[in-house]
């Protein structure tokens, strides 16, 4: 068990004080390396298992999403050596292929699990650790859950300010280290390998958020990218490849490329295994870009608290921050990548939950998307940056009626953030949601084998049946050449 603080979870049982001639690379590798479930508090268990919920479900419903299908095919051809399964389709991968593959899977919804300033931690942690178990031959659910949580504290510690990263994308540089982090520990590294695998990883962070803003596919590939990287610098690690050893603290280590100088290296390694800040993990309420949920939020709460009737509504004004606004506040324009376009539209989303009075998957569907973009409601939505708002998730809306009526709110923290966590039914809501919107289903006993294993990871023999139970018996024609599950 922990104790829950104002900066995270402190573990009850004291340590060891760490080896002063360690220095932080160490220190971080030997964490991952050693580290059982035993003696990670029980709240970060919890966050690492709805971590692994969400992503299993985000993942079949991503299936079909625009760019998988092109995906899959490339790397189906491409072949190899078959060492993991694809979710969905069963497909016999190389490892690398599976993540990339699974990753990006995860990511096309973007309802997966999100991180201040924007670091996607889950829908790589969990397609490289699983592809790192399967190349293994399999692990224990105790031991991939141990795995998990690693490679989550991990990608925590190496997040930076959206200051620091200066427009790089979290998910290709932090995330990059905690899905490594992750898929050495499913893969079995001792601390020496783990260490390297970290140091080859650390020479391939990259990724720009341009990809965002110009709603490219890119964002879901990068997601694709990161596990692939990952289990590719476990390998490498594996066989002998080394990677700088002072990849943190080094002239030109981590601390200074991405920090800036901003944090001490040993700040990425300052209490580790006695304090975890996974609490600053959060999830989302709505299928769209975590920006948007405090609005979408917000105009479903003008309609059943304000009484406000949609028909009535005259004009519609959002407040949003800086970082917000450059994101997520342009007019909005369906363009070629509608759902992504919806997605990261700030207009769009406040207009959809007030024209259908909710927010669910089929809503960001590109017929829906060109509905709801001839409609006159998003016409009176008009978005603008305060500088008065500081929160990352911060916003303010303001909703006018023809009959001179007015609903207004401040919204300092988006739900899911933390300080605003959804409750467990809200959870399950956004699990069901996936699965129910799956473009291949699942047979009811595999649903009930996820939400049953991804409750409790402990008492799952091989974690290999988590990807079994992700294959649907539909997605791909019986007899079909290379692509059905073990």
């Amino acid at each position: 068990m922990g104790n829950t603080t104002a900066g995270g979870v402190e573990r009850d049982r004291p340590l060891a004080p760490p080896d002063p001639a360690l220095g932080p690379e160490e220190r971080i590798a030997r964490f991952v390396a050693h580290t059982r479930a035993a003696e990670i508090p029980a709240e970060v268990l919890g966050t690492a298992h709805q971590v692994l919920r969400t992503v299993c479900g985000t993942a079949v419903a991503g299936a079909a999403q625009d760019g998988i299908a092109e995906l899959r095919q490339l790397v189906v051809t491409q072949g190899g050596r078959a060492e993991a399964r694809s979710f969905v389709h069963g497909d016999h991968l190389p490892a690398q292929s599976a993540a990339l593959l699974n990753g990006s899977m995860a990511r096309a919804l973007d309802y997966c699990d999100t991180m201040v300033p924007g670091l996607h931690l889950g829908s790589s942690v969990v397609p490289a650790a699983l592809a790192a178990a399967e190349l293994r031959g399999g692990c224990t659910g105790d031991e991939f859950l141990a795995a998990l949580a690693v490679g989550l504290e991990t990608g925590v510690r190496f997040n930076l300010t959206e200051e620091q990263y200066g427009g790089l994308d979290p998910t290709g540089v932090a995330g990059l280290m905690g899905a490594t982090a992750a898929a050495a520990r499913a893969a079995g590294l001792d601390a020496e390998r783990t260490l390297h695998a970290l140091a080859l990883s650390f020479n391939r962070c990259a990724a720009s958020f341009q990809s965002n803003v110009d709603a490219s596919l890119a964002v879901r590939l990068i997601q694709g990218w990161t596990a692939a990287s990952a289990v590719q610098s476990v390998q490498f690690a594996r066989a002998g490849l080394t990677g700088p050893r002072h990849f943190v603290a080094g002239p030109f280590g981590y601390a200074r490329l991405y920090a800036r100088g901003e944090r001490s290296a040993e700040s990425f390694a300052d209490r580790l295994g006695r304090h975890y800040g996974l609490e600053g993990i959060f999830f989302k309420k709505y299928p769209s870009c975590g920006l948007t949920q405090g609005i979408t939020e917000s105009a479903l709460l003008a309609l059943s608290e304000g009484s406000v009737n949609a028909r009535e509504i005259e004009r519609v004004d959002v407040f949003l921050p800086d970082f917000a606004f450059k994101l997520i506040g342009k007019p909005f324009e369906a363009g070629t990548n509608p759902r992504v376009n919806a997605q990261f539209s700030a207009q769009y989303c406040a207009a959809n939950a007030l024209e259908r009075g909710s927010a669910s998957l089929k809503h960001f569907e590109p017929e829906r998307v060109a509905e709801l973009s001839a409609s006159a409601m998003i016409s009176r939505i008009h978005v603008h940056f305060d500088p008065g708002l500081t929160g990352h998730s911060a916003s303010r809306f303001e909703l006018r009626t023809a009959g001179g009526g007015r609903w207004a709110r401040t919204l300092e923290i988006g739900p899911g953030y933390p300080g605003n966590p959804l409750t467990a039914e809200e959870h399950l809501h956004g699990f069901d949601d996936c699965v129910g919107y799956a473009p291949w289903g699942l047979r009811p006993e595999q649903v009930r084998d996820l939400k049953r294993m991804t409750a409790d990871l402990a008492e799952v023999r091989d974690v290999r049946a988590v990807v079994s139970a992700l294959i649907s018996p539909s997605a791909v024609p019986p007899g079909a050449p290379g692509s059905r599950a073990a």
